[in-house]
């Protein structure tokens, strides 16, 4: 992606008017992509450093952060371990995440993202590790069936895994969705194709995303200083529990326990004020961009209180 025609991302206007950059600032991109947030961080006067785990990100980054005059710092990293790898440079402002694969991934036939069009089955942000095609091949079919409902909400999942391990070996994206629609039966004209849940759960798995999710947030407590922003934009429904969760419990939002759930926390400052409201796109948007159709946009700023201890963590 070039600099000179950036991917513009989902609730930009509404994730940089929630970050409320003043000039100077520092503030992170935990998810850079194609670099849409940072261009408008940037723009609004901020010091940015960026995170992505995706080389191609990295590579096709390397001339915004040239053409910054110094402002922007690039890391190869997965958002998780920005605690670690701001060093010095935090405390920060204020911290954009944006969860899931990017459009700049789905668009690439050969990354294995998506069924669209017929691709290696890869699914790796990284580009290293277990690739999609490692696990349908290889793993158990209890185990597939097992990720396919905990990460897809896919409640024909041990059909669909016993298809998966019929049809071994399966190495490329439309192999896996036509065994997936045969699986569970589908016609053209279905308002959503039923491979979707299958490839998500599998993508959510390779990734450790839920994992990633969970640590980032953590990190990104860690990394904001009293008043610092956090905005978190998800695209479905596992993610955006995780979100409103960990913002309900760090703010003292959570219910009161009960006999049989005790409010074990009550003793622990709240790190973060109550979130505001959850934000979702405009009819506007979701004309430009159908893929914004599912984007939850969360944010809460950051108290003085101390950071809570791996234990209080989600």
């Amino acid at each position: 992606m070039s600099a000179a025609a950036p991917h513009i991302p989902v609730l930009l206007d509404e994730v940089i008017d929630a970050l409320a950059i003043g000039d100077g600032e520092v503030h992170v991109d935990a998810t850079f992509g194609a670099g849409g947030y940072t261009r408008a961080m940037l723009a609004a006067g901020a010091r940015v450093v960026a995170f992505d785990r995706d080389p191609d990100a990295i590579r096709d980054g390397a001339a915004l952060v040239e053409s910054s005059g110094g402002a922007l710092v690039l890391v190869e990293s997965p958002f998780s371990a920005l605690d670690t790898a701001l060093g010095d440079a935090a405390p920060v402002d204020g911290v954009v995440m944006d969860i899931g694969v990017s459009s700049m991934q789905l668009d690439q036939a050969e990354r294995g993202f998506s069924f669209q069009s017929d691709g290696p089955l890869d699914m790796r942000m990284s580009q290293s590790g277990e690739s999609a095609a490692d696990f349908v091949n290889e793993a158990d079919e209890s185990l597939i069936a097992d990720i396919l409902f905990r990460y897809g909400e896919e409640p024909r999942s041990r059909r669909v895994a016993k298809a998966i391990v019929a049809a071994r070996p399966i190495t490329r994206t439309a192999e896996l969705a036509g065994v997936v629609r045969r699986a569970l039966g589908y016609r053209p004209h279905d308002k959503k194709d039923p491979a979707t849940r299958t490839f998500q759960a599998i993508r959510i798995h390779l990734n450790r995303e839920l994992d990633e999710l969970a640590e980032g947030l953590a990190a990104a407590e860690r990394v904001l200083k009293p008043g610092g922003r956090l905005a978190v934009v998800t695209f479905h429904s596992l993610e955006d529990r995780m979100v409103k969760r960990f913002l309900r419990e760090r703010s003292g939002s959570e219910p009161a326990g009960s006999r049989h759930r005790p409010a074990a926390r009550a003793a622990r400052a709240p790190s973060f004020e109550p979130p505001a409201r959850p934000v979702r796109p405009g009819d506007a948007e979701l004309q430009r961009n159908p893929r914004a159709r599912s984007a939850t946009l969360r944010v809460a700023r950051r108290t003085a209180a101390a950071a809570w201890s791996a234990e209080g963590e989600v």
